[in-house]
């Protein structure tokens, strides 16, 4: 017998890049749920922004992800597909948060380096 599959999202929010709605978004603002982050999941719908994370880690992991940390001001410092056991970002100067969504997506959604990410409200 097979488990269900569990799947992340989406959230509540809107994810823009460079101003433009890319994406429904989930912001983990409490230490348990920035611990949580995707862990116990076999995939995303959207992404999720990780608040007060500089770095993060795929132990326990299942899929890969793809990743963009930014500064306080939502600028983008790194953008990274990792991989499930694996995969990390080491802790980057001026980083603030960490945004987590489905390998592939940054690069569909046009996040790359110097874009600017930040949190928007559903309509």
């Amino acid at each position: 017998m097979s488990r269900a599959r569990k799947v992340f999202g989406p959230g509540d929010r809107v994810l823009l890049c460079d101003g433009r709605p890319v994406a429904a978004l989930a912001v983990a603002e409490t230490a348990r749920s920035r611990r949580r982050g995707l862990l116990g999941t076999d995939a995303v719908d959207g992404a999720l922004w990780i608040t007060r994370c500089p770095s993060v880690h795929m132990v326990g992991m299942r899929y890969p992800i793809d990743v963009a940390v930014v500064d306080r001001d939502g600028t983008v410092l790194l953008v990274a597909t990792l991989r499930p056991l694996v995969g990390m970002t080491r802790p980057r100067r001026r980083a603030s948060a960490t945004v987590e969504a489905a390998a592939g997506s940054m690069a569909a959604w046009g996040v790359r380096p110097g874009s600017v990410l930040a949190v928007g409200d559903r309509d």
